[in-house]
């Protein structure tokens, strides 16, 4: 199945992480996707690429993104297809100028994450 990146162009460029950046892109059957593409020349990325696989690949949960496949060409590319988020980053939600959340919103969020880290330290989704 191939995908609709755009070549990974900065039009389609979501945000950039230590070992990687993230781009949105379009599966042909219509499903919006976020790739993650790593910078294999940075010391690190390979084992990072290596840990997401095997850590992501496994997780079930409400409050975590989920993987849909991982690409690798040997070793000039390497990148995660995942599912896309439409509502953006939570650290643009609570810091962002132009985003207002009430206590209540913000409360939620916590709990929502609390979870999500109990599931990855203890393995059991509540």
């Amino acid at each position: 199945m191939q995908a609709n990146f755009n070549r990974f162009s900065d039009s389609r460029l979501l945000g950039n992480e230590s070992y990687g950046s993230a781009f949105q892109g379009t599966l042909p059957n219509g499903m919006v996707i976020m790739v993650k593409v790593f910078k294999l020349e940075l010391e690190g990325a390979y084992k990072s690429f290596d840990v997401e696989c095997d850590v992501l690949r496994n997780i079930r949960h409400r409050n975590l993104v989920k993987v849909r496949s991982s690409c690798s060409n040997g070793l000039n590319f390497k990148a995660l297809v995942l599912e896309f988020m439409p509502n953006r980053s939570l650290d643009k939600w609570l810091y962002s100028n132009n985003q207002c959340l009430d206590i209540l919103q913000r409360l939620n969020i916590m709990i929502d994450v609390a979870s999500a880290l109990k599931y990855l330290h203890h393995g059991t989704a509540t």
